[in-house]
């Protein structure tokens, strides 16, 4: 039986976000032993093969991975970049349900930024929506009491850089292929390791005053035996996440694709609950609604609003 796009969206969708749960799960758990840049590294030369070898064939050759927009295509990469390190640094030192909840504030991100870079109007329901979601946000990294970390705050820099994406992405999407826009983020990922690793690679900076600084800083170190499929397995998750992230956007509608990436909040849950003994305490659970209901709104409302494609939309 053959799906249809508006079934295909959304499952290539589901598969996407389960294989980035995974990937932030073994993330986390490589992050007390490894620098974050040699981890990186060593997933994105697994990615890069993963792109070349099995994704590039499939899609007619080199020839899928031709730009006019290299520019574009880069600063772009660069964005993934940013949202995938300070995400993984903030992981390193938060429970995952938070570091996921917090870094879903990108819905609101994306709206700001639809904004002040294409021109959209957007009204007082939508931004009521980011008011709640934002309330979310100050709920769970309760500013001004103890239990605040500074590394809360890397999860919602994460979202800057993932709503940047999101903006770049609609304005490639008609003239780039999915294959050459994952493509460049490997590479973007291999230049900006290896650089990182030139400069901080032999643990100068290395410091033990927060597992953030300490997953930065950390001296490459040869990886232990029984770690190495770990580490593999993150270029396989990357590469092949990013693929169908893209693909279902391009096969489904947004409206039903982008609800299925909070498939990440629940799974995020569960999954800190089974390998990390985690679980949310109720201000936590209150601030996880607000930030789910309200970017769900947002999302919908989003895509209602493109549906009627006027120059000026409101909301």
């Amino acid at each position: 039986m053959k799906l249809s796009p508006a079934a295909l969206g959304p499952i290539f969708a589901s598969i996407a976000v389960t294989l980035f749960s995974l990937n932030d799960v073994t993330m986390k758990f490589l992050s007390g032993g490894y620098a974050l840049h040699q981890i990186v590294l060593i997933r994105s030369i697994v990615g890069m093969a993963v792109v070349l070898l099995v994704m590039v064939p499939f899609q007619g050759g080199l020839t899928a991975l031709r730009t006019n927009r290299i520019g574009a295509q880069m600063a772009r990469a660069g964005m993934v970049f940013f949202a995938n390190m300070t995400f993984f640094l903030g992981l390193a030192a938060l429970p995952l349900a938070d570091a996921v909840a917090l870094f879903f504030v990108s819905p609101f991100v994306i709206t700001i930024f639809s904004v002040l870079f294409l021109g959209e109007a957007v009204g007082p329901r939508r931004w009521g929506a980011v008011a709640v979601g934002l309330i979310g946000v100050l709920i769970i990294l309760r500013p001004g009491t103890s239990a605040f970390q500074l590394a809360s705050l890397l999860p919602i820099a994460a979202a800057f850089g993932y709503g940047g994406l999101h903006i770049m992405t609609r304005y490639l999407r008609n003239t780039e292929t999915t294959v050459s826009m994952v493509f460049y983020i490997q590479l973007m990922f291999i230049l900006a390791t290896c650089v990182l690793g030139l400069v901080m690679g032999d643990g100068k900076f290395a410091t033990t005053e927060n597992p953030s600084l300490e997953f930065l800083f950390r001296p490459w170190v040869w990886p232990e035996t029984s770690d190495v499929p770990f580490i593999l397995v993150l270029g396989v998750f990357a590469a092949v996440g990013g693929y169908f992230i893209s693909l279902a956007y391009r096969t489904g509608e947004a409206a039903l694709v982008a609800p299925f990436e909070y498939l990440a909040l629940p799974l995020s849950i569960i999954l800190g609950m089974l390998i990390f003994d985690e679980w949310p305490d109720a201000v936590a659970w209150m601030g996880i609604a607000l930030i789910l209901t309200s970017g769900l709104y947002t999302v919908w409302r989003e895509n209602q609003l493109a549906k009627r494609q006027t120059p000026k939309r409101q909301g």
